[in-house]
Order: structure tokens, then C-alpha cells, then sequence
């Protein structure tokens, strides 16, 4: 049984994960942390994380990036393990949630849903042989009008994954509005397109003379985050210190 402290129980992405762990016989929610009332759960609520006095083998953080700082510090006191799933982090952040890797487990990837982190793979593999034709590439997200950092991180983990399997160094472009110029070869563009309720589209397009491939990947709900983030918990359950990622849940 791996018992789970749920940090931002109360967003949406805390009440997905609440109602997955309710039907996993291995995982069980015994705590959860918000700022906000309005929601009753079935585990006891703290206002703050340094405030929780429950123990547990794992934290799972859906929160927001200001509240990263006081959680990695809890966890580090703690030696908790970290399934840190929230984006936007600020680069210090990044940076600490890797040196603390070097005291306890944390999990941290862009997107905790399975069939990304495979098209992550997918892309190492293929982007050398395309970009050798003389495929130009483009990476197109949409997300829900309430997202605030933009490109997505997924995106940028997609584009990450695209220059891991390059042997040159390709520039990532985020607005071509002031440019007036050819596109040049070497670039991976990002688009990022807000609106309504979109939950996640990404769509990696290698486009090159008179064809197009696309790999594409559509999350039609949230649940496919929390599943990957409840086996991402029960994953790190009694690993050693370390940086892991979703290719190491999936193997």
C-alpha cells in the first residue's frame, strides 16, 4: 500500500487523482493540502504543507508553482518522496527540485500521461532520419483558455526530445511575427493556441517536400494525468534518492 499526501487536493487535477486512488486497492490517499475550502474529502485538509503532521510514503504535487519552494523544502525534511507533476516551474526551481533528487526520490516530467512520454521516445528515434530529408519541424499545442504559461511544458519536453535525437543544435523559435525572413532549416517553431476546454492537444509536424508527417496526441480528459501520477507514486515508493522521470514508470 502506498499512502499519498495529496498536494492541491482541491484543484481539479486533485479531485481526478482523489477519485482514482478511491478505486486503486494499492494506493490510498491519507492526506491531502489546499488554500481553498468548498470541497469535503474523505482525508483529513491542511491549509499548508508545513502544517501536515500525517505520515505518508509519497507526495503527489498538483498545485501551483508558488507553492513549490515550501513543499520541496518539506519533503526534503521530511525525506519524503516527490511526484512533482506541476508546470511552469521557474528555472531556480527546476534546479532545485534536481539537486534535491540528490537526497530523495523525485519524479518530475512535463506530462504524466503514458502515451506522451512513449511519443517522447518515438521522437528521439525518428527526428535524425527526417530532419536528414530535409524535414522542417513544427510542434502545435492547445490547452483549455485557463492555462497560464504557454508554450506548454509538454511542448517543450516534445521539442527537448526532438533535439536529443539530433546531432546538430536546432534553435527553438516562439514567435515569427517580428521576423520577415525565410524560415531557416535548423529551427523547431512552438505555437501555442488558448481556448475553451481544451484538456491537451500536441502535435509534432515534420513537414517536407510534398508530404507532411504528423504524431499526434489528444487527451480528451484529465484522468490520463492522474493515472500516471498515482503509478508514477507508487513507482518511487521506496526507490532510492534520484531523478526520475515517466520513462522509468513505463520502463
Amino acid at each position: 500500500m502506498t499512502n499519498i499526501i495529496m498536494h492541491g487536493c482541491n484543484g481539479k487535477m486533485g479531485q481526478t487523482i482523489s477519485r482514482i486512488v478511491e478505486e486503486d486497492g494499492n494506493a490510498k490517499i491519507v492526506a491531502g493540502v489546499d488554500p481553498f475550502d468548498g470541497i469535503t474529502n474523505s482525508y483529513p485538509v491542511f491549509k499548508s504543507i508545513k502544517d501536515c503532521d500525517v505520515e505518508a510514503d509519497v507526495v503527489i504535487d498538483f498545485s501551483s508553482a508558488k507553492a513549490a519552494d515550501e513543499l520541496m523544502d518539506y519533503c526534503e525534511a521530511k525525506k519524503l518522496p516527490l511526484v512533482l507533476c506541476t508546470t511552469g516551474l521557474t528555472p531556480e526551481q527546476i534546479a532545485r527540485a534536481e539537486k534535491l533528487a540528490d537526497a530523495i526520490p523525485v519524479l518530475r516530467s512535463a506530462n504524466m500521461s503514458v502515451g506522451i512520454n512513449l511519443l517522447e521516445k518515438v521522437l528521439q528515434e525518428v527526428s535524425q532520419t527526417l530532419a536528414d530529408a530535409g524535414f522542417d519541424i513544427e510542434i502545435v499545442e492547445k490547452h483549455h483558455k485557463l492555462k497560464k504559461d504557454a508554450p506548454s511544458g509538454t511542448a517543450l519536453a516534445l521539442a527537448d526530445a526532438v533535439s536529443a535525437g539530433l546531432t546538430e543544435k536546432y534553435d527553438y523559435v516562439y514567435d515569427r511575427s517580428q521576423r520577415s525572413i525565410q524560415r531557416p532549416e535548423k529551427e523547431i517553431g512552438l505555437s501555442a493556441v488558448r481556448g475553451g476546454t481544451i484538456v491537451g492537444d500536441h502535435d509534432v509536424i515534420f513537414a517536407g517536400e510534398d508530404e507532411v508527417i504528423t504524431f499526434s496526441h489528444r487527451a480528451y480528459s484529465k484522468a490520463v494525468f492522474g493515472k500516471g501520477a498515482v503509478e508514477a507514486a507508487k513507482f518511487i515508493n521506496g526507490k532510492a534518492a534520484g531523478l526520475y522521470t515517466m520513462s522509468d514508470v513505463i520502463g
